[in-house]
């Protein structure tokens, strides 16, 4: 291998590996590891579609329904989209407990709320342009429990924001908070449509996504080509994450690629494994090509055979 392909693959993995997101921590779903309380509701706040969970000794809560909690941005409506037994990458003391269930007059001052948040994000975007600084602005939103408004923004850089704020204190007379986002969390509030046609899983599926990697699309038979596999945030799909626990399990019952056996008087050798269609395909030494099902290979003392 020359200089220069070595160079264009040192290229191509460091473009991959931009792709990735930072490794954090794993937290195991309710598998048998953790013990939850009950009743446990999942919770969604509309305006950054961001996941919680909560419970209540009493409260008999529908889908749909709005209740009012403690979110780690201050106490705020939530929407409840169900009853969980299982909850994804939480953990029991991560559980808030519900405080009561969101009456009308909850609801109508949300609304009212609601109609300001345009007012709000116009006055913030002159003052940015005022102040020259280099920020996207993604979201606003008033607490409804809360006196203070919460700015979502996305920015290349670590910005320097104070005289911003103070700028925003002048104009609201009420507590500001500006939160910098990274590309994910941008995809996750604003939503739209991913490649298969569906909306972003960050928006519409979970935001508990583990981290997502290479590995995992190379786990899937994917090609490690960056624009197939990375979504409109410019980060690796949702998808491969939570998708791959599956192929490994399915994964289990099929060969390996490279695994050899003999049939039909001919060395075979495994050349792609397909774990949605079940089909294996192998290349003999006498060029033929054959794709059979799994179901027609058994694995015998440790050796694959077909039958």
């Amino acid at each position: 291998m020359d200089a220069s392909m070595r160079d264009d693959e040192d290229l191509r993995a460091e473009d991959l590996a931009s792709l990735e997101d930072p490794q954090a921590e794993q937290i195991e779903s309710a598998g048998g590891k953790f013990e939850y309380p009950a009743p446990l509701f999942h919770l969604r706040l509309d305006y950054s579609s961001e996941s919680l969970y909560a419970t209540h000794d009493s409260l008999e809560l529908a889908k749909g329904d709005y209740v009012v909690v403690n979110t780690r941005y201050g106490r705020d409506l939530a929407r409840v989209m169900g009853r969980v037994h299982a909850p994804i990458g939480v953990r029991p003391d991560d559980v808030v407990p519900i405080e009561r269930k969101a009456d009308e007059a909850d609801i109508t001052k949300a609304a009212d709320l609601r109609t300001k948040e345009d007012y709000a994000f116009k006055v913030f975007r002159e003052k940015v342009a005022q102040h020259r600084l280099e920020m996207k602005l993604i979201a606003a939103h008033y607490l409804v429990e809360e006196p203070k408004i919460l700015f979502f923004f996305s920015s290349e850089n670590r910005v320097d924001f104070r005289d911003l704020v103070k700028d925003l204190v002048t104009v609201f007379k009420m507590r500001i908070e500006l939160r910098q986002i990274g590309v994910r969390d941008e995809s996750r509030i604003t939503g739209g449509l991913g490649v298969c046609g569906r909306p972003y899983c960050c928006h519409g599926v979970t935001d508990k996504l583990r981290p997502v990697s290479i590995r995992m699309a190379k786990d899937q038979n994917l090609s490690l080509n960056s624009l197939k596999i990375s979504g409109q945030c410019g980060r690796l799909l949702c998808c491969l994450s939570y998708e791959h626990d599956w192929y490994l399990e399915a994964r289990k019952t099929l060969p390996n690629e490279g695994v050899r056996l003999f049939y039909d008087e001919a060395n075979f050798r495994v050349v792609e494994v397909n774990p949605l269609t079940r089909m294996i395909r192998l290349q003999g030494e006498d060029g033929r090509v054959l794709e059979v099902p799994s179901s027609r290979m058994s694995k015998v003392e440790g050796k694959w055979r077909i039958t």
